[in-house]
């Protein structure tokens, strides 16, 4: 069973995709090794690209400022072959986590298909709103990511909408598609709008920061799947390496997840851990004075003080007006005893 299959069927709280994208630079042995630390710190999956860069563009397209070099000419030198995605696929089956890849066209979906058969399908955000190739690569019956950066809440529905009567795992990820984003970009509280908007899909965050709080945030508001570049050489450069957090931060990271889950626990009790501080720390009824056997109580005799052994300071008025049967000593814990039934 794949660790996607335990999350669907509720046997895991999360489920974490490390995005390599393109960060093995074409090195067959650091994709490699990248899969050895994701499976180290914890992670469920790890996602490949895979680039046809003559079906996916134009060799002359528009350069963002994340980019280093044209986007064409990095993808050529440095894009994975389907030889090399099968390599990988196979090393991650061995090492039991899960393997992904984003097909940036319909040829390369159809490649990943026929050589590797991936246990689901990742479209990125540029690819939100290519409904044809979405929809072929629905035909393959593989449970679908789909990351939602941007786009407006209305082009996210016209996408959701195609999978109305799709009988597969679907997650939405929450996402702001700049390299970084500030945190001002971030939207996280519209996860629990896609939560109630979108009731066929499972929600989860794919995160362009490069920290580590606002995935965090974003579990404690009810995202589930959640995606992370990552790097294990922070000196080199290409389109993600500014948004990409080292192993020891994916670490932390998953750290923080894990104490979550078991936080993020809606049942109000008392711990076994609180009983120690219960018993000192809650007040309980206190003679602020000696005072005769006879005596009335009255206000200013009675008070609370720590610890909480005796009869809880709340209960004060049901005191009020009693007469003692015996003499008690000043800053001693009253006790029903102190009265007659």
């Amino acid at each position: 069973m794949s660790n996607l299959d335990k999350f669907i069927n509720g046997f895991l709280s999360y489920y974490f995709i490390v995005e390599v994208a393109d960060a093995h630079y074409g090195d067959l042995d650091r994709a490699k090794r990248m899969i050895e630390r994701s499976i180290g710190v914890g992670a469920q999956a790890v996602k490949f690209q895979h680039h046809i860069p003559a079906e996916e563009m134009l060799r002359e397209v528009p350069q963002s400022k994340n980019m280093k070099e044209p986007l064409y000419d990095f993808l050529v030198k440095n894009a994975l072959k389907i030889n090399q995605h099968i390599e990988l696929a196979n090393y991650c089956k061995q090492l039991q986590i899960d393997y992904l890849c984003t097909p940036f066209s319909w040829a390369a979906a159809q490649e990943l298909e026929d050589a590797v058969s991936p246990i689901a399908y990742k479209i990125g955000s540029g690819e939100l709103l290519d409904h044809p190739t979405i929809l072929k690569i629905m035909s393959f019956n593989k449970p679908m990511v789909l990351s939602t950066g941007m786009s407006t809440e209305s082009e996210i529905k016209s996408s959701y909408n195609l999978f109305l009567n799709f009988n597969k795992p679907l997650i939405l990820m929450n996402c702001t598609s700049a390299y970084p984003p500030s945190f001002s970009e971030l939207h996280l509280k519209f996860i629990a709008r896609m939560i109630k908007e979108f009731p066929r899909a499972i929600i989860g965050h794919s995160d362009h920061t490069p920290g580590i709080e606002s995935t965090l945030a974003a579990y404690t508001l009810g995202a589930k799947v959640f995606e992370k570049h990552l790097t294990d050489d922070e000196d080199l450069i290409g389109p993600d390496s500014e948004v990409s957090i080292s192993f020891t931060n994916l670490k932390n990271l998953i750290n923080g997840l894990d104490n979550l889950t078991l936080a993020l626990n809606s049942d109000k009790q008392i711990h076994p851990s609180e009983n120690e501080i219960r018993a000192w720390a809650h007040r309980s009824l206190v003679y602020l004075k000696s005072l005769n056997k006879g005596d009335v109580i009255q206000e200013g005799d009675i008070w609370g003080k720590r610890p909480g052994t005796g009869v809880p300071s709340r209960y004060i008025h049901n005191y009020m007006g009693k007469t003692l049967i015996k003499s008690v000593m000043a800053d001693t814990l009253l006790s029903d005893s102190d009265f007659a039934k």
